[in-house]
């Protein structure tokens, strides 16, 4: 009969992702994680498999303990200009936020791994697919509430939210300075106010234009 587990499987998901997030994939060594997830190497293999098994489970668990709220942020009923908003503003909180790794674990991972790592890649390429969704269904709120015009592409605009929130942690990794990141949050912001509907607007005629 299997010995029971002597540690919790999520808090030590928890270390792996906080070593994994810190470092990188390629810096982070099974001493290291062994270290800080504070279990046995042989536990680590038992119960999580080897070094890439680990790391493509912690990008799941990331989602779940990580992104949530910012998914969660975007999917608040109403406003759905709002709510991405409130999705870059608390972009921009994590960002700064000590207690945690620079970056975005998903951002890192992509720079890091897509190009060499299918697994991984996939597991990216899903997490953004997923944000992209989520900011498609609020500017589908947005068009719905008469905040953006009929005309607009939304899944273009939901594309270009998705690569501004990557760039956006990959310039806070690199520069952690809040006026940065807020400058660069408005204009992404002036994108979606010159999407508006624009009312009160007529087309001038020949003669008001000459």
């Amino acid at each position: 009969m299997p010995r029971p587990k002597e540690f919790n499987r999520e808090e030590a998901l928890d270390r792996a992702m906080s070593a994994f997030w810190s470092k990188g994939y390629a810096a982070t060594s099974v001493e290291d994680l062994v270290a800080q997830m504070g279990i046995q190497r042989g536990s680590l293999y038992g119960t999580f498999g080897d070094k890439r098994t680990l790391f493509l489970t912690v990008l799941d668990h990331y989602q779940r303990v990580v992104a949530w709220e910012l998914f969660e942020a975007l999917e608040t009923p109403g406003s759905g200009i709002e709510a991405i908003r409130r999705f870059f503003h608390l972009r921009v909180e994590g960002s700064l936020d000590r207690s945690r790794p620079h970056g975005c674990l998903v951002t890192n991972s992509a720079v890091e791994l897509s190009r060499s790592d299918r697994g991984a890649a996939a597991k990216v390429s899903d997490s953004l697919a997923k944000l992209e969704a989520a900011f498609l269904r609020a500017l589908e709120r947005a068009r719905a509430g008469g905040e953006l015009a009929a005309t607009q592409d939304l899944r273009a605009l939901a594309r270009f939210l998705t690569s501004s929130a990557q760039g956006l942690s990959v310039m806070a990794k690199a520069v952690p300075d809040r006026k940065v990141l807020e400058d660069v949050i408005e204009v992404v912001l002036a994108v979606l106010e010159g999407a508006r509907p624009r009312k009160g607007r007529r087309k001038r005629t020949r003669k008001e234009a000459s």
